[in-house]
């Protein structure tokens, strides 16, 4: 019996018309063919499969015709920018995550500008060290080498942009903040992450926390029946917090081990994904990230989110924010000014400085080498990986949804995230949980509660 074939980028005869970037259907679509040159070549790096003979729906163009303007700021952005992880995630550009608070729980942390200047200023609320009494806010003004991955989990999630004219920005842009250590770049002790739950828990309140993100993991696997962190994992669960955990980085170990607190039943486990640095849903793939089942038999993660190509803040006097600048620098110059620059800026980069005798064309093509090795998208910012980064994505996804539906509790955001998750069809459930997260459906969702919620 013969079948009517249609075309890969044609619906089937009666099916509604749907974007063929967002996916969503019934929206009023634009031909692609008129649409901006450069603002179709974003879209064709973006949305993979689209061709300028398909339509985009509004919200599409105008998101990447958005970024066009942003990108325009690097010389370098044609085929190697990084997206801003709003735009990959389609996320809803209306909503910062205002009023809401997030914890971080974090080997350390500094006061980055994303967080402290620009639009709405300073917002870290509060810093606590468990591992050492008496930690003052002043503390986070002094970088060190145990600061940056904090610094990078909270500017992930909540940095406004402020060094990048607003594009590397989270989705909690507006969002507040209370940071609090519970070890160093040496040692995350199993009991301290528990003590940093604690403290969360008996301050909740006091600063409205409603989200907490824990990058980091416990020493060894446990049951949560028995497991000090993971029990308090369960008790902020049940006194209305939504932890967030990321579930770690071993998915090429043959046991691929989840620790507490990703373990822990109530807990939001965030596995890692690669999404190549597009938007498009086809053609994802996954993260190197560990998987369950835990000791107690349950499935881990619940929920993926891009674990690779995360834009994230260089902790800056550090070396390697010295080597940032510098290779910017290099990047933005003319040929002619590439000697003197490497001159006047000796003992920063050693390959660099062996180069200065080299032609200039060749000196350029070490610069970007040198950039792709390092990871550097500007003198500010690289570009990192590791579920470390899916969770404070997650986090601060959730933090749009209180954001949206401020009735919404712990319970019912964790659900929503979940219930909304799109799975990807070529990988095994047990990796990927309920799938990657879905910023514009969960926010919908979100809304929808919003208004149908009764007014007291």
């Amino acid at each position: 019996m013969a079948t009517e074939q249609t075309s890969p980028s044609e619906p089937a005869r009666g099916a509604p018309l749907a974007c063929p970037s967002c996916r969503s259907e019934e929206v009023p679509l634009l031909p692609g063919r008129t649409l901006d040159a450069e603002v179709a070549a974003v879209a064709i790096a973006n949305a993979r499969g689209w061709h300028p003979d398909q339509p985009l729906c509004l919200e599409c163009v105008q998101r990447f015709a958005d970024a066009l303007g942003q990108l325009r700021r690097r010389p370098d952005w044609r085929g190697s920018a990084i997206l801003p992880t709003p735009l990959r995630l389609g996320a809803d550009p209306g909503l910062t995550g205002e009023g809401v608070t997030l914890a971080f729980l974090d080997s350390g942390f500094f006061a980055h500008p994303d967080l402290t200047e620009g639009e709405p200023g300073q917002r870290i609320l509060r810093y606590v060290d468990v591992t050492r009494p008496g930690a003052r806010m002043e503390d986070l003004k002094r970088p060190d080498v145990s600061s940056w991955h904090g610094m990078m989990t909270s500017v992930v999630a909540c940095g406004n942009g402020h060094l990048s004219d607003g594009l590397y920005r989270g989705l909690a842009s507006r969002a507040n903040l209370v940071l609090v250590k519970v070890g160093s770049a040496k040692r995350i002790a199993h009991d301290d992450i528990r003590k940093g739950l604690d403290w969360v828990i008996r301050n909740r309140k006091r600063y409205g926390i409603r989200v907490v993100n824990v990058s980091c993991g416990g020493d060894y696997e446990a049951s949560y029946l028995s497991d000090p962190l993971s029990q308090s994992a369960e008790r902020a669960a049940r006194e209305g917090l939504l932890v967030v955990a990321a579930v770690g980085n071993a998915g090429l170990h043959p046991r691929h081990p989840v620790v507490p607190p990703a373990s822990a039943p109530s807990v939001l486990a965030v596995g890692g994904l690669d999404d190549k640095n597009r938007r498009e849903f086809a053609g994802y793939d996954m993260y190197h990230s560990s998987y369950g089942p835990t000791l107690d038999g349950l499935q881990k993660p619940e929920l993926l989110a891009p674990g690779i190509w995360v834009a994230a803040p260089i902790l800056p006097g550090t070396p390697t924010a010295g080597q940032a600048e510098l290779l910017a620098r290099l990047q933005a110059a003319r040929e002619d000014e590439l000697r003197s620059l490497l001159q006047a800026s000796p003992g920063i980069d050693e390959q660099l400085d062996a180069a200065i005798g080299l032609e200039p064309y060749l000196i350029r093509q070490l610069v970007e080498i040198r950039a792709r090795d390092q990871n550097v998208i500007s003198g500010s910012y690289k570009h990192v990986d590791g579920t470390s980064f899916s969770a404070p994505i997650v986090s601060s996804l959730a933090a749009q949804l209180f954001e949206a539906c401020p009735a919404l509790t712990a319970r019912e955001a964790r659900q929503l995230l979940i219930e909304t998750a799109r799975r990807l069809s070529h990988v095994p459930v047990d990796r990927q949980g309920f799938g990657v997260v879905d910023a514009r459906r969960a926010v919908a969702e979100a809304r929808q509660r919003s208004t149908s919620t009764p007014k007291n």
